[in-house]
């Protein structure tokens, strides 16, 4: 849901700031107030095209901002991106440089506007005078009829990322086939000089450490020897004092009881001290100064040191790049093997996609008949008389496989009688892509069918001018059609008509009047009583009557 918009030096706009809610948000006033330049906006932040001309006159840059609430699939596409979530928000910045230059933020860190057009499908789907159909591509046109049938692309994407690892392997296997024969020879080397080694993870470590000791062995010895005489052997030594020391104590524990912890306190530290001691003993008995050994050691360090330099900073690595090379070796051998076993694998994952796509082109097809009939009769229904199909074409070519199957759909009308069918998005009027954008949601809205998944769909509709055109009956039915379609998701629309801003959950006035010699623009949120007054205004013009206010009253009273 867009919970803020904000728009600083846009347009004709200084600064202006509306706070949506939930349900069905119109926004009214006088013609040429800004009202469109409001949705403008908005679209620029789900990546529309920026232009210098956009920065109000006089001023360095303008700054359109929103907040969404964040939705699971948008907080993947931030991760993609590596930019950090900020919890239940998602904050849009865009700045436009009276050069021509721009910048993008996202939750207030540098991104591009690439991101915002990642991004726009999960948050919102702008209609637009200004803009094209570019936001209801074919790929939209696809995920709005799954979701009115219900259909779950889970299967046939398994069966693409399936199909797509068995073909690369199988590729790269065949690719690398002459580059591998070229490296055997070398392979072979290598591990025969890495296996030769009879290498062991962590020996150069520990050949390190018993190096040192016998490198210094005459040193360790003595220190030992030393320690040893000090805590136990020598006649001054600890283990003499703290005899004597407990014999003493003892006599104290004779005649005062509070001394008996003493003398197991300092018996228990004889016991460690003859533990230590001892310790020390065998390790000096241990040291063994043999020029021999210490020769040894130094050449099979000297001998790890050339694998390292090889192979890995490691034993560790160069262990690793033994059973690498072995691996590659064996693939060589097995050639024959793996070429089959892959082209087996390839050939099943072939057959699974071609069936899963093919169960979704049957599903999409049954679906298209129903979706087409119903939304022709919403569309017609808002004071237009069309015909109106929904076209599946199926191309089987492995080039145009998808994670979301091979069917082109494309919603095709055909707006005046006589006329042929033309795709959707080469209506010209704006206000008719407006109510004909209204009409598929509200009949994918109210006729789809309990989906296994529900597909993505955009958590704020904006229609502008969708009322161009229409009045009477035809405007009430948009109201009413705007208000069902805002049970499900948040709606913002602009109108002129009264008919259908009786039905606001939320009434916006923008406002635009001259301060100063310049022109200025702010955003109202109407309480009833001036919700009552601007609905009247828009009934009976500039002068607004007893008559108007009750007849606004009773519109609004009806359409609750």
């Amino acid at each position: 849901m867009l919970v803020e918009l904000r728009a600083e030096n846009y347009a004709v706009i200084d600064h202006a700031i509306a706070v949506f809610g939930p349900g069905l948000n119109l926004l009214t006033g006088e013609t040429g107030a800004g009202k469109s330049i409001l949705v403008d906006a908005l679209a620029l932040l789900m990546g529309g095209k920026a232009s210098a001309e956009l920065v109000r006159h006089g001023a360095e840059k303008a700054v359109v901002a929103c907040v969404f609430e964040a939705t699971a699939g948008a907080d993947t596409i931030l991760e993609e991106n590596g930019i950090d979530s900020e919890g239940n928000e998602i904050i849009l910045r865009r700045e436009i440089l009276s050069t021509g230059k721009g910048r993008v933020f996202v939750n207030n860190q540098p991104a591009t506007v690439a991101v915002l057009k990642q991004l726009a499908p999960e948050l919102a789907l702008v209609h637009a005078q200004s803009e094209t159909l570019t936001s209801f591509d074919q790929a939209q046109q696809r995920i709005l009829l799954d979701r009115f049938a219900g259909i779950s692309t889970e299967e046939v994407s398994a069966a693409y990322t399936r199909w797509r690892a068995a073909e690369e392997k199988l590729n790269e296997l065949i690719e690398g086939e002459q580059d591998r024969l070229r490296m055997v020879d070398l392979w072979s080397y290598q591990r025969k000089e890495i296996e030769a080694a009879r290498l062991q993870a962590g020996e150069d470590e520990a050949l390190e450490t018993e190096k040192r000791v016998l490198a210094n062995s005459e040193k360790l010895y003595a220190a030992a020897m030393g320690a040893f005489e000090q805590l136990y052997e020598g006649g001054a030594s600890a283990e003499v004092s703290l005899r004597a020391a407990v014999r003493n104590v003892e006599e104290l524990a004779r005649y005062d009881a509070r001394f008996s912890e003493s003398v197991q306190q300092l018996e228990s530290a004889r016991a460690t001290l003859g533990d230590v001691s001892a310790s020390i003993r065998d390790y000096a008995d241990a040291i063994d100064a043999s020029p021999e050994r210490l020769a040894e050691i130094e050449d099979r360090l000297a001998a790890l040191d050339r694998l390292k330099r090889k192979y890995g900073k490691t034993v560790a690595e160069v262990i690793a790049f033994g059973e690498d090379v072995a691996q590659k070796l064996a693939e060589v051998e097995d050639k024959d093997e793996i070429l089959k076993a892959i082209r087996t694998a390839l050939a099943d994952a072939v057959r699974a996609y071609q069936s899963a796509a093919g169960a979704l082109t049957v599903e999409r097809k049954a679906a298209a008949g129903k979706l087409a009939k119903i939304a022709e009769g919403q569309i017609n229904s808002l004071a237009m008389k069309v015909r109106f199909e929904i076209d599946i074409h199926c191309d089987e070519k492995d080039t145009n496989w998808t994670g979301t199957g091979w069917d082109i759909v494309e919603y095709r009308i055909a707006t005046n009688p006589g006329e042929p069918m033309k795709a959707l998005h080469e209506i010209a009027s704006g206000g008719e892509m407006s109510r004909v954008m209204l009409a598929l949601k509200v009949s994918v809205e109210e006729g789809a069918v309990k989906p296994r998944k529900k597909s993505a769909a955009p958590r704020t509709l904006v229609f502008d001018e969708i009322d161009i055109g229409i009045g009477g009956r035809a405007a009430e039915a948009v109201g009413q059609k705007l208000k069902a379609l805002s049970k499900g998701q948040q709606v913002l629309c602009v109108t002129h008509l009264p008919q259908i801003a009786a039905f606001a959950d939320q009434h916006f006035l923008i406002d635009k009047r001259e301060v100063d010699g310049r022109t200025k623009m702010q955003v109202l949120l109407l309480d009833d009583r001036a919700r009552m007054h601007e609905v009247a205004r828009m009934l009976s013009g500039a002068k607004v009557t007893d008559t108007s206010l009750q007849h606004a009253g009773q519109m609004i009273a009806a359409s609750r």
